[in-house]
């Protein structure tokens, strides 16, 4: 990603939004971002929580005209924009860049179908200990960071498709067992979280 400057966003700012021409395809050097979507009833999900080191908006490289979600920061973020034509000019002359990409894209399915799965078979519990923790990098290629930045629980609830309710009540639950504890700048998960979703 050399001879691009990033782009600082702070928390909660939109990146894109869900309607804007997509012409570009963007790298998190820092931070994390989410992606949500929006009914035409107005009902809003989020898709995805994306770490540093993440590719975003690259339905503009598959003729993607308009952006299907709104991104935007999780916590303050450097986020590099690299437009369509240069993309496309660097996957096709670098070939390490490519591979980088690729490993990406590959990576991010799998954690789709995983998503997926964890949806349809595992309760609300285990949906919230398997997102803290994949937010805190457990069980990923790069080092745990144990401490996430603070997220409001209805946004926790929109991510594991539950309430904001049964969010407080779960969240409650883990700290009082010791999974997780709170400071000033955000939750701080313990390994220990991963109990919860081994167990049956």
């Amino acid at each position: 990603m050399d001879g691009k400057a990033p782009r600082e966003y702070q928390t909660d700012d939109s990146i894109f939004a869900q309607g804007d021409l997509a012409d570009a395809v963007f790298y998190i050097q820092t931070g994390k971002v989410k992606l949500t979507v929006v009914s035409t009833s107005g009902r809003e999900a989020v898709i995805a929580c994306l770490p540093e080191k993440s590719f975003f908006g690259e339905g503009s490289l598959a003729g993607q005209p308009l952006r299907i979600s709104t991104a935007s920061a999780l916590e303050p973020c450097a986020i590099v924009r690299i437009e369509k034509t240069v993309m496309l000019d660097l996957l096709q002359r670098e070939p390490g860049f490519s591979e980088q990409f690729l490993t990406h894209m590959l990576s991010r399915n799998i954690r789709m179908e995983a998503d997926l799965v964890d949806h349809l078979f595992n309760s609300s519990e285990k949906r919230l200990a398997r997102l803290l923790l994949l937010m805190a990098n457990f069980g990923q290629d790069s080092k745990p960071v144990p401490l996430i930045a603070k997220m409001s629980q209805e946004t926790l609830a929109e991510m594991i498709g539950t309430t904001r309710s049964r969010v407080s009540f779960f969240l409650n639950r883990f700290r009082e067992l010791g999974f997780i504890n709170y400071n000033g700048s955000g939750m701080h998960i313990n390994s220990s979280l991963s109990s919860v979703v081994l167990h049956d």
